[in-house]
């Protein structure tokens, strides 16, 4: 296992931030006086900030409130530039109504989350408990009547939680199935969120680094779960978060940062980054 990284400071143009887990602590706050101050000195020194992460946009304004940052949400799929959509990809509707219908009509499957670029939804006649979770996760949520059909959107994400009691192969089943149209990432545990192939967080920051004419070589990347995984082996400068729980980021991370609720990102922004700004 690597150490937890002291020492030399690092010469990056861009930072890449998954939130839970990573720079939100357990209880989903971080620490925004001294967040502020780091986030105005990357300004001054034109390094971009960039919350890369399985949440709707909405939710990660939330968190951010106004600010002329990049906003990676939905896995990779949205991309917002403070409140401009920047780029998105959406599913193919075809493709995505099969994968609904299979979750909801053979599977039985009632609590899980279609969303789209527009809002997210989920159905009316489910769990107050499901409805909370939903409430807290997406800011702009629908709760409508069916599922068949789809209200009219664009759509980008499956996202749920897996029951092993009660559909012990659901995500081997939906590979099986589903082959080459769906990727699934988890974010911990069994919560689940299916994508497209090839729209991930490091499909997206690959996006924006050719845009700004940037090599990963610049990249700084956190990350504790398993939809890090492909933005933390594109970034040179990754870090697996010392919290996280799948041990395959550790072997692909170059180094371990302070855990979430130590705010290890800020840590390691203010060490490695800004301290060698200034010498």
């Amino acid at each position: 296992m690597k150490s937890i990284v002291r020492g030399k400071p690092l010469m990056i143009r861009a930072i890449a931030v998954d939130m839970d887990g990573t720079f939100l602590d357990t209880n989903k706050e971080y620490d925004k006086v001294r967040f502020e101050t780091i986030y105005q000195e990357l300004k001054r020194n034109h390094i971009e900030f960039i919350a890369a992460s399985g949440n709707q946009y909405a939710k990660l304004k939330s968190i951010f409130g106004e600010r002329d940052m990049y906003f990676i949400s939905e896995n990779g799929a949205v991309i917002y530039h403070g409140n401009q959509l920047y780029n998105y990809c959406s599913f193919d509707q075809t493709i995505y109504d099969k994968v609904v219908n299979y979750i909801h009509l053979d599977q039985h499957i009632d609590e899980f989350i279609v969303c789209g670029l527009k809002s997210a939804y989920i159905l009316k006649d489910t769990s107050e408990a499901f409805k909370k979770d939903a409430h807290f996760y997406y800011r702009q949520l629908e709760e409508i009547d069916t599922f068949q059909p789809l209200p009219n959107d664009e759509y980008v994400k499956i996202a749920l939680n897996i029951n092993r009691e009660t559909h012990p192969t659901l995500d081997t089943d939906l590979e099986t199935k589903f082959k080459e149209e769906i990727k699934l990432v988890s974010s911990g545990h069994d919560s689940i969120d299916i994508i497209m192939p090839n729209m991930t967080k490091g499909q997206a920051l690959k996006r924006l680094l050719k845009k700004w004419d940037m090599s990963p070589s610049e990249l700084m990347a956190f990350g504790d779960a398993n939809n890090d995984k492909d933005m933390l082996e594109f970034a040179e400068h990754s870090y697996v978060m010392a919290n996280s729980h799948d041990q395959s980021l550790f072997d692909i991370a170059k180094f371990v940062a302070p855990s979430n609720d130590e705010q290890g990102v800020l840590q390691m922004i203010e060490e490695k980054v800004l301290k060698s700004e200034t010498e």
